[in-house]
């Protein structure tokens, strides 16, 4: 008798692993899916079947956007104090759904775009949370690296290649000298002190001269780039700028400035350190 209630309820996905191996592949590949489960989810497949009859919204960063992006995204950075008003624009220009997308699968940004859009009443919102990388894999002809489109898959800068310039925090401090040009790239609000004083240059990512002229002082002398931003992440989206420049000797410092405090005061955050 229970072995005939066993496949009764393996017929109706109740219990068989068969059945639970969907979800659980799912959870491992998208870790916060579990976390948003009021967010509606659109794949890979969906969104180019649908593309013309969608918005689809960058989240991320203007320096994200410019260098990698979806083709004719909008974008709107999520936390900006017009997010929500600028979402409303669109949906008030038309009744197409509105997606949202990030970087990918380990990124909040797309679901919690979509809970912002819920709280305010913003109906018909998706989340794309594989993320513009598996896009522009999927999808090169409807992407855009730099601001040109179509692109090549080859284009794209794999993991295996951005971590080969990545220097441990204190391999990366041994390197500061006369063969080099330091490069520290983070954000007006994130600067607290130089990590290399008198050894270093400052440019913010949106500052294109200034980085221009780090960039040819490092070409022309023969020398190595030495770049650093506050916690390893926008360095990511610089290498494509220089692969551009036709850099050929660059390395990042893991963790960024955050790295380094860690490495040198023992795990002290970059708040704690500006006390």
């Amino acid at each position: 008798m229970n072995r005939v209630l066993g496949l009764v309820l393996c017929v109706f996905g109740l219990t068989c692993g068969v059945a639970n191996a969907q979800p659980a592949k799912s959870t491992a590949e998208f870790p916060y899916r579990s976390q948003y489960i009021d967010v509606t989810i659109i794949e890979t497949a969906d969104l180019n079947k649908r593309f013309n009859d969608v918005i689809v919204v960058d989240v991320r960063s203007a320096y994200e956007y410019q260098t990698l992006r979806v083709k004719d995204a909008v974008n709107i950075p999520l936390g900006t104090r017009v997010f929500l008003d600028e979402i409303r624009k669109l949906r008030e220009g038309s009744p197409k759904p509105i997606v949202f997308y990030c970087n990918g699968k380990t990124c909040r940004k797309s679901y919690d775009a979509v809970l912002a859009a819920q709280s305010a009443r913003i109906p018909n919102t998706l989340a794309y949370d594989a993320g513009v990388f598996d896009w522009a894999k999927a999808n090169p002809d409807l992407t855009a690296l730099l601001g040109v489109s179509p692109i090549k898959p080859t284009d794209l800068i794999e993991d295996k290649a951005f971590k080969s310039r990545i220097l441990d925090p204190k391999d990366f401090a041994s390197r500061v000298g006369n063969n080099t040009v330091v490069l520290d790239v983070r954000d007006r609000a994130q600067r607290d002190s130089a990590l290399f004083p008198f050894k270093e240059q400052r440019a913010q990512l949106s500052e294109k001269d200034q980085l221009d002229a780090a960039i040819d002082q490092a070409i022309k002398g023969n020398k190595t780039l030495l770049v650093y931003d506050a916690a390893g992440h926008q360095v990511r989206w610089f290498q494509y700028y220089l692969e551009n420049k036709g850099v050929r000797e660059y390395f990042f410092m893991k963790n960024g400035a955050q790295g380094y405090f860690d490495a040198t005061l023992g795990k002290v955050s970059l708040g704690q350190h500006k006390k």
